[in-house]
């Protein structure tokens, strides 16, 4: 339900929870929309104090719902578009110690381009496949965000041409892609086209994962201190 145009209230997710129980679904998890924008690829934009009241209302909806209503104990809220979202991970963990509760948190996206920072940062033939999906997604721009129009917001004037890309070395493309807002070659705007170009990658076929085999210690240490360090300890642990 993430995609609605507004988040449900808390009211309406334990309605809709008993109709999942009503009808026996065994649901392992449920995404709602909350308050704030869930962009690909970059961090929540919106009030966090805001989001942190919905996460817990909703937290404690899902505890009673499974006590009430006989759903899975294991029954979690899911956060679609949630990687990258750095603000909100150290709250959400306050809130899952407070309920004692999981949750899932949908990271494809946040990997896929970690593979493609840790190919450009290879330099060589991993730089130029990366230089090749840029300038193909820009190209094709139209056809890949129609899918994702509510959760993208490009200033496609913020793009840098092909021609420009092509003259940056392994650590400019990876500097712009790499999600730290701290870094002035950061551009929220080129990372989000790519995290909706990923179907470029698999219509290059085998020349990709050969790419990835090929730089395997580069791109494996990317996504490891993405995933791990930036994700599963702020989420999890607290860190």
């Amino acid at each position: 339900m993430d995609e609605t145009d507004k988040p449900q209230t808390p009211a309406e997710l334990l309605v809709i929870l008993a109709a999942v129980a009503d009808e026996a679904i065994p649901a392992q998890t449920i995404a709602p929309r909350f308050t704030g924008e869930f962009l690909k690829g970059v961090d929540y934009v919106g009030e966090v104090k805001q989001f942190c009241k919905e996460f817990d209302e909703d937290l404690a909806v899902i505890a009673y719902s499974i006590r009430q209503f006989g759903l899975p104990d294991n029954l979690k809220l899911s956060v679609h578009s949630g990687s990258d979202k750095f603000s909100i991970y150290r709250p959400m963990h306050q809130s899952l110690k407070k309920f004692n509760a999981g949750v899932h948190l949908k990271t494809a996206g946040t990997t896929w381009l970690e593979e493609l920072i840790g190919l450009a940062a290879a330099g060589g033939d991993g730089l130029v496949i990366a230089k090749e999906i840029y300038a193909q997604a820009l190209s094709r721009i139209d056809e890949l965000c129609a899918p994702y129009a509510s959760v993208v917001k490009i200033d496609r004037s913020a793009l840098p041409s092909p021609k420009t890309v092509d003259a940056w070395d392994a650590t400019t493309f990876a500097s712009a892609l790499r999600h730290d807002q701290s870094c002035k070659m950061y551009n929220s705007n080129l990372r989000q086209l790519l995290h909706v170009g990923y179907k470029l990658a698999a219509e290059m076929g085998t020349r990709y994962t050969a790419a990835l085999e090929k730089h395997e210690p580069v791109v494996a240490a990317n996504v490891t201190e993405n995933i791990y360090k930036r994700h599963i300890c702020p989420l999890f642990l607290g860190e």
